[in-house]
Parts: structure tokens; C-alpha cells; sequence
């Protein structure tokens, strides 16, 4: 089978999402964390421990095209530190003026699928019981600036653009009130924050890149908000017209509009001004070509030539894995005696990952009633976070020596055109930031792809010594990469090759685990770090 497009790709991986059971550790219902919510349908009785946070689905779909919204290309350098934040446009206008319909014809104009659309609405203050009886009256004032929780919204949104995993809250316009279950999101490079108060706020207008200002009739947004209020949020036309004159014409004239002088665009006409959006379009293009990193150029040229780091554990080359490797590695060697002996190796690193997590003295009693003393691990959770597809070989060896052990799966790809990784799929389990996470990969060449897994753990605020980064072969290269951005990570493989050839491909190696694994045939470009398609 030959490689499929992305879009191929995750439209599998949703419909795989839908159909699959994700509970929590906890029994309750749980959704991914990057892509669609999962739908339960109790088709497996085990109990699973996968992703539980909820967010909005990656995808825009226009009348021309399905435009990714999730993932992004490397934002950090060969020291695994930020060097790249997001660009922040802020789309301001009064109520209805068409700041979404905007927003979205940027994203689809821009066509790059690294784009989040932020909305000023999450962001309402929750009301108390007196101001929930005033806003059933439509006597509460929604247009204010006290309306908003501009302390949640800056923090949000710094965080956000400096990428950071962040948990957007989902405000019900019924109930006013803010739902249970709050939206994930993690990852862009363009970051769209739309709102009828964007630019009121001295700290949030020092995110914004570029402001634009949305500017609609009165008339026209009028009617917008009456469609918009009494179709979607369940309001009866006296009610709207007593808020828009009471609160929301008057709130437009005194907060609102006087901020239109601090945009760097004035839209006209809203998502009907394609001129107006062709330019915005221009100017974060060329923004965007400014902080194009190349991590992978920089980590062939860096950190080589030194003693191999303390933090790396090979395991021991008896005559047993030497044997092993000489079967893997033989080009000749049949599938099924290749994933057999990989897998015996596979359990073996597992077990070899396990003695580097942290333990207590546990004291037991026996069966003939003596005290044994013993060691227990000395933690909250392990998860396991496989880099799709090859890290997901790896699973089975980890359930079968962790009960009930919770899975976290990552898929990146390599841009053919610029030979980066991109980061285009992610579930993570919930509060995975107070787990020890074993993060597995098969092949890892120049590091590239192990960097940027490594670099997605910490923006979800999992400590870096709590790290343990496995993987079967790995090149010198690879190693000191890793162990130079991230010198808290631990590094358990079963070899490490010298050499990787000016096509990134580990010498002698092994070949593209992936494809031997799966029996696919391998691009002509493929590399030994596996971030190709994912396997079902």
C-alpha cells in the first residue's frame, strides 16, 4: 500500500475516533483532544484510558475546500526552545457585523492549515442568580466590557500564543452560563481572536499582531442579530429589540467604535470586501515566511562530534538482542519473522524503560505470613504516547507489563517540500501534566520528529524529567539532539548507529521500520524517523 494524503489520513482516523470506546480512568465519558469528540459505543469491554478533553473539530469546510485547523510546523529551535509565537489577528466590530463570516474567508484564503478562531464569546463572566434573573428579562447588560472576563481571555490567549495547550470555556447563550465540559486547544501558527470588545483591553491589544476592524451597518447588523437571536437562541423579537436599544446600540457608541481608530485595517461591507481580505491575506503570508524555522538543517549541524549523554541507556548487547538485530536488520528477512523479533525486542526495551521509573520501599506480607520488602512505583500514572505510525508498535509491549496503562498517540509528518516535521494529529489523555510519560518511537535518525513529540509534552505541561523517550534504533545524531534540547529526558534504545547518510536515513539502520512492519512500500524520500501514514 502507498502513502495517502493527509486528508485521507485523518478523515480515517475521525471516523476510527467515532466508532471507538474512550472512557476515563474514572469511567466517565472522554473525547479527543485534537480532533472530533469520540462517540462510546461499548463495543469493547475493556476499560480504556485514552484522551477525555473536548475540542472543536480541525477542520473548516468551505464551499471550495476542507481546511485543517489543527497541527502546526516546528515553533521551536535546535534547543528545543521557542523561538516562533503565533501571529494574533484581532477582528473587532459591533454585534453582528460579520466578524466570523471574516474571519473564516481569511482562513480559507490563506490556505494553510495551521489557523485557530478564537471567540470573544467563550469568555463571559458566569452571571449570579440575580444577574441570571436580569438577563431572562434581557436586562442585563451583555455589551459591556464587565461582561467579559478579560483576566481568563489574556491569559488564554498569551498562552495560546506562545504554544501553549490552553482549555477554552463553552459559554451557553441559552442557559448563560458556562457548560461542564471545557474545549481543548493546542497548536497554530495563525491565531484569529474575534470579539465586539478586542480592542477595549490595553493587555490584549499587546498580543494582537494585526487589528482589523469590521464595519457593518447598523441596519444590517440589526437584522443579523434579530435572525441570529431568536433562530439560534431561542429569544422572542420584542426582547432583542428591548437589548439592542437598551443596551447593545448604546454599548456600539460609547465602547466599540471609538476603538476603530486603533486598527491597522478598516473591512467595510464585512466578508463581502474580498479586497479588503486579499490584502490581510498578503500581509500574514509574507509574516508567516519571516519565522520559517529549519529545525531538521540545524540538528545535522549541531552537537555532534561529542561523548554520547548520560541520559541514554543502551541495553545490554548480549549474544540474545545481537541476534535479534541481526534478523531485523537483514534485508532478506521475512515479514512475519521481522514484526516477531521486533516485538521480542520491543519487550524487552519496555521492560529496560520501566527500571528508570521512579520506585519506594513497599512492605508486604507473604502467603507463610512474613514481611517482604519490596519497591512500588513512586508516582501518580504512566502513560504511554506512541509517534504514529511506528511508535504504535510499541503499545502492546507496554500494555502487557502496565495494567490499565493510559495511550496518547502523535502523528507528524515530514513536509516533502521543506523537509520539516509538521505536527498534524494529537490525543492526549486528561491531566496527562502530573503522569511519568514513556514516549515511543521506533527509528529516531536526526531527532527531528522526537523533538517536537518531546516539545508537545512540555506545552502540555508534563515536567521533562518525568520523560522517558524509547525507541529501537537510533542514530548518534538523534541522541545528541534530543539529549542537548531536552537534557532531563531520559533515552532507553537497544543500539546506536553511528552514521546517517545526506538523505537523514540511519546507517547501517534497519530500513523503513513502517513499511517492513506493515508491509507498505516506502516513498522514494523516506526517512528512518517514521512520520509517513499512520496504520489501522
Amino acid at each position: 500500500m502507498s502513502a495517502v494524503s493527509r486528508e485521507e489520513k485523518l478523515s480515517k482516523m475521525e471516523n476510527d475516533e467515532k466508532t471507538s470506546s474512550v472512557s476515563s480512568s474514572g469511567g466517565g465519558e472522554g473525547s479527543l483532544d485534537r480532533l472530533l469528540p469520540s462517540v462510546s459505543t461499548g463495543l469493547s469491554p475493556r476499560k480504556r484510558t485514552t484522551s477525555q478533553c473536548k475540542s472543536e473539530p480541525p477542520l473548516l469546510r468551505t464551499s471550495k475546500r476542507t481546511i485543517y485547523t489543527a497541527g502546526r510546523p516546528p515553533w521551536y529551535n535546535e534547543h528545543g526552545t521557542q523561538s516562533k509565537e503565533a501571529f494574533v489577528i484581532g477582528l473587532c466590530g459591533g454585534s453582528a457585523s460579520g466578524k466570523t463570516t471574516v474571519a473564516r474567508k481569511i482562513i480559507e484564503a490563506l490556505d494553510v492549515p495551521w489557523v485557530v478562531l478564537l471567540s470573544m464569546d467563550s469568555f463571559y463572566k458566569v452571571l449570579s442568580p440575580e444577574e441570571q434573573t436580569l438577563a431572562a428579562s434581557n436586562d442585563y447588560n451583555f455589551d459591556h466590557p464587565d461582561a467579559f472576563d478579560f483576566d481568563l481571555l489574556t491569559h488564554t490567549l498569551r498562552k495560546l500564543k506562545q504554544g501553549k495547550s490552553v482549555k477554552i470555556p463553552v459559554y451557553d447563550f441559552t442557559t448563560h452560563g458556562r457548560q461542564k465540559e471545557w474545549k481543548t486547544v493546542y497548536g497554530a501558527s495563525v491565531i484569529i481572536f474575534e470579539g465586539i470588545m478586542a480592542f477595549t483591553d490595553k493587555k490584549l491589544l499587546q498580543l494582537l499582531d494585526m487589528k482589523i476592524f469590521v464595519d457593518t451597518d447598523s441596519d444590517i447588523r440589526l437584522v443579523r442579530r434579530l435572525r441570529r437571536d431568536i433562530s439560534d437562541r431561542g429569544r422572542d423579537i420584542e426582547g432583542v429589540i428591548k437589548q439592542y436599544n437598551k443596551f447593545v446600540k448604546p454599548a456600539f457608541e460609547q465602547y466599540i467604535e471609538p476603538t476603530m481608530r486603533l486598527a491597522d485595517i478598516v473591512v467595510p461591507r464585512g466578508g463581502g470586501n474580498m479586497v479588503a481580505i486579499d490584502l490581510i491575506v498578503q500581509h500574514v503570508h509574507s509574516q508567516l515566511e519571516e519565522r520559517e524555522l529549519s529545525v531538521r538543517a540545524a540538528l545535522a549541524s549541531a552537537h555532534q562530534a561529542q561523548p554520547l549523554p548520560q541520559t541514554l541507556s543502551v541495553l545490554e548487547s548480549t549474544p540474545q538482542v545481537r541476534g535479534m538485530h541481526t534478523i531485523i536488520r537483514n534485508k532478506e528477512t521475512s515479514r512475519d519473522e521481522f514484526i516477531f523479533y521486533s516485538k521480542r525486542l520491543m519487550r524487552l526495551l519496555i521492560e529496560r524503560a520501566l527500571s528508570f521509573l521512579p520506585s519506594q520501599v513497599h512492605v508486604v506480607q507473604t502467603p507463610q505470613g512474613e514481611d517482604y520488602e519490596g519497591r512500588t512505583f513512586h508516582g501518580k500514572r504512566i502513560t504511554g504516547v506512541s509517534i504514529l505510525r511506528a511508535g504504535e508498535t510499541m503499545e502492546p509491549a507496554l500494555r502487557a507489563v502496565c495494567k490499565d496503562v493510559r495511550i496518547g498517540k502523535i502523528l507528524i509528518q515530514t513536509n516533502q517540500d521543506t523537509g520539516e516535521p509538521e505536527l498534524h494529529y494529537l490525543r492526549l489523555p486528561k491531566d496527562i501534566s502530573e503522569d511519568h510519560v514513556i514516549l515511543m518511537d521506533c527509528t529516531v535518525s536526526t531527532g527531528a520528529a522526537a523533538m517536537m513529540a518531546v516539545r508537545v509534552l512540555l506545552d502540555h505541561d508534563v515536567q521533562e524529567d518525568k520523560i522517558l523517550l524509547v525507541s529501537l534504533l537510533m542514530a548518534e545524531m538523534g541522541v545528541h539532539s534530543v539529549a542537548y534540547a531536552f537534557p532531563q529526558v531520559k533515552i532507553i534504545t537497544t543500539a546506536v548507529d553511528k552514521k546517517v547518510n545526506d538523505l537523514f536515513h540511519i546507517i547501517p539502520g534497519i530500513g523503513n521500520f513502517g513499511d517492513r512492519y506493515f508491509g507498505t512500500d516506502a516513498p522514494p524520500d523516506w526517512s528512518d524517523e517514521e512520520m509517513d501514514e499512520p496504520s489501522y
